[in-house]
């Protein structure tokens, strides 16, 4: 059952929320996302999360053609306002998209638009991810709210596209834009960089605790698409090793986020570590010691001796 938001969240379930509504946390006594477990987690660490959950981002330009890509294909989210300019040089160009973010819409430059709307038109083309966001078989931006059975974490996730539950195994996609190259070399770097390992074993959990998968293990793929002409698109399926990966580092963000919320305390880098060059930099020295290229030095000495 899907249900549109009035108060805060009390019970697990299946909600009709807008993006802000999800992203200020609308579950009464706080929940964790896929975004807040990998801020708790190494690189970062739970006081960073901890300031960034209270101290909300301001908004950020550089977000507008993902989200007006996201809302063009999947129909839903805030309006898009296309500005006719080439540029924010001018005054009222500057003006139009302030008056745009003012009335909670979108705003794009002409080109900007023209580019979204080709890359959704060759998204629409290609057969799989088109079947993948049919309207006919499921329905976009859905949030689900679950319970974490081992630790007792609400968790929530907002997903790009819920199917419908058939009898077949469900297959929950997700849409990403990149200014990468979308082949598979390019895409393993993207992979571990944005922690989608994580994500992709959030979301499964989500469709699972909503009861929405039947017998059958549900399956997550990432519908990649290149922001740059001819806006090529790449449907991939995450390895199951990596999903293994990330839902390990997710149960240890739920039991970190569990442990700090019960003790109050978010800890930064309290202890002393050891690090080490990265391993790059060691390889670099390596090939330039074997090509003779630090002898100098101890030539020098064996002079001096």
């Amino acid at each position: 059952m899907t249900m549109t938001l009035n108060q805060k969240i009390t019970s697990p379930g299946i909600y009709q929320l807008t993006a802000d509504e999800y992203h200020a946390d609308p579950v009464a006594g706080g929940s964790l996302s896929s975004t807040g477990a990998r801020k708790l987690l190494d690189p970062s660490c739970p006081a960073l999360f901890k300031h960034w959950r209270d101290n909300p981002e301001e908004h950020k330009p550089h977000y507008d053609f993902g989200q007006a890509a996201h809302a063009h294909l999947l129909g839903i989210g805030r309006p898009i306002h296309v500005i006719d300019a080439g540029d924010y040089k001018k005054k009222a160009a500057q003006e139009e998209r302030d008056e745009a973010y003012a009335a909670n819409e979108i705003p794009l430059l002409s080109e900007q638009w023209e580019t979204v709307d080709a890359m959704v038109a060759q998204l629409r083309a290609h057969p799989v991810a088109n079947a993948l966001f049919d309207p006919e078989n499921g329905a976009p931006e859905q949030t689900i709210v679950w319970r974490d059975r081992r630790t007792g974490v609400a968790c929530r996730a907002m997903l790009d596209w819920t199917p419908n539950r058939g009898n077949g195994r469900l297959i929950v996609p997700d849409y990403k834009t990149t200014a990468r190259a979308v082949d598979p070399r390019s895409l393993e770097k993207t992979l571990a960089e944005h922690g989608l390992h994580q994500q992709g074993a959030w979301n499964l959990d989500a469709v699972q605790a909503a009861g929405l998968t039947g017998d059958l293990d549900p399956a997550f793929l990432l519908v990649f698409q290149s922001k740059v002409a001819p806006f090529l698109v790449n449907v991939v399926q995450i390895d199951p090793h990596a999903l293994m990966w990330g839902d390990l580092l997710n149960q240890e963000a739920r039991a970190t986020y569990a442990h700090c919320t019960r003790t109050g305390r978010w800890p930064g880098y309290e202890h002393v570590t050891s690090i080490d060059l990265p391993r790059y930099t060691v390889r670099q020295l390596e090939d330039a010691q074997e090509a003779g290229d630090l002898t100098r030095y101890s030539d020098r000495k064996q002079a001096a001796a």
